[in-house]
């Protein structure tokens, strides 16, 4: 804990003086004791109050000035906090299989579901950027701040054939570097230094399938790493075969013209998907690989919860930064309630008792 005004601590030397007024005002009440005979009477007047509680207010008392004497030297903590600038860039496996059912409703709501909710909870913190990937992948959001941007996009998401993860990378890669100018974009000869820092961002590969089309993601997970951009994956779905079932509004494609509108036999409110059966599985080790090779770290997601959990597992994973925290208003806080109880108190222990004598 460190102090803005140090200089303030000097009020501390008030206390001393305090328990001297206290001191002397205990001696005058000594000095003017009235003599009685009855010994009885004495013990009754007073009560039966033992020596300590009534030094109990002067404690408080003493107490509650030494905190606010802390108070008025401004203290501060200091407290990690996530790096403003950092950006997380979600880049989501849009390919065929994602209509599987296995995870309910079906996987591509699921996702949407649960990026929506991560997505929600750092409003106001990092950026965030949203990419889609399937036989290609495109930048559907760059890195904003605007949570509702996002939120619009998340729920246009629509499926195509392929899945394309080297070419997830990349294309967020370069969205970071168009907004983080210490990444370089992909293209650029970069040398990274050893024993170098990593960057205030990181991409997320949510992917249910094996790559299949497009640069290979070992390659893609290099290119991330000679740049500091850790890349976490999250291998999704279950091994289980379950029918591919996606709304009208899931097919088509990023601009609703791609080619498993035709697989699906023309979708519908139910999306028909003619009895098919999920055959495609997420290539685990690959995914492994892509995040060793970049500090990054890979979840395996089998449902909603699960993916759930994995997302919110992201912010820990981003650059901390310590911030100071003023605190002085919980220490006036709690010094001027010392002090009211220690007037309280001390009102209720002086106030007037009546002495009844017995005859004779």
């Amino acid at each position: 804990m460190t102090f803005n005004w140090p200089w303030a601590l000097l009020t501390l030397l008030v206390l001393p003086l305090v328990g001297a007024v206290w001191w002397l005002t205990r001696r005058r009440r000594k000095r003017a004791a009235v003599r009685v005979t009855s010994m009885a009477l004495v013990r009754s007047a007073a009560g039966g109050r033992s020596r300590w509680r009534r030094r109990v207010p002067a404690a408080l008392l003493v107490t509650g000035l030494a905190v606010l004497a802390v108070g008025a030297a401004r203290p501060q903590v200091s407290l990690p906090q996530a790096s403003s600038n950092a950006t997380i860039m979600l880049a989501l496996d849009v390919s065929g299989s994602m209509c599987s059912t296995d995870v309910k409703p079906n996987r591509i709501t699921a996702a949407e579901q649960s990026a929506g909710a991560f997505i929600t909870s750092q409003a106001g913190g990092p950026r965030i950027g949203l990419v889609a990937f399937a036989g290609t992948a495109v930048v559907l959001v760059p890195p904003t701040t605007d949570t509702q941007q996002l939120l619009t996009a998340l729920r246009g998401l629509s499926v195509d054939g392929g899945t394309a993860i080297g070419e997830g990378i990349l294309t967020s890669l370069d969205a970071v570097a168009q907004i983080d100018r210490s990444v370089a974009p992909t293209g650029a000869t970069v040398t990274r230094a050893a024993g170098a820092g990593y960057a205030d961002d990181v991409i997320v590969i949510l992917t249910d399938g094996s790559n299949n089309r497009g640069v290979d993601p070992q390659v893609a997970a290099r290119e991330a790493g000679r740049r500091g951009v850790r890349v976490y994956t999250i291998g999704y779905g279950t091994d289980n075969p379950a029918p591919l079932i996606c709304g009208s509004g899931q097919l088509g494609g990023f601009g609703g013209s791609g080619q498993f509108g035709g697989f699906f036999g023309g979708g519908g409110a139910s999306g028909g998907a003619g009895g098919g059966a999920n055959t495609f599985d997420a290539d685990y080790g690959a995914l492994m690989r892509i995040s060793h090779a970049t500090g990054g770290t890979f979840y395996r997601a089998q449902d909603a919860s699960q993916l759930g959990r994995a997302l919110g597992k992201l912010p820990a994973a981003l650059t901390v930064v310590r911030e100071r925290v003023d605190i002085a208003a919980g220490f006036a806080t709690l010094g001027g309630l010392l002090a009211a109880v220690a007037v309280a108190l001390s009102l209720w222990q002086d106030r007037p008792r009546r002495v009844i004598a017995s005859p004779g």
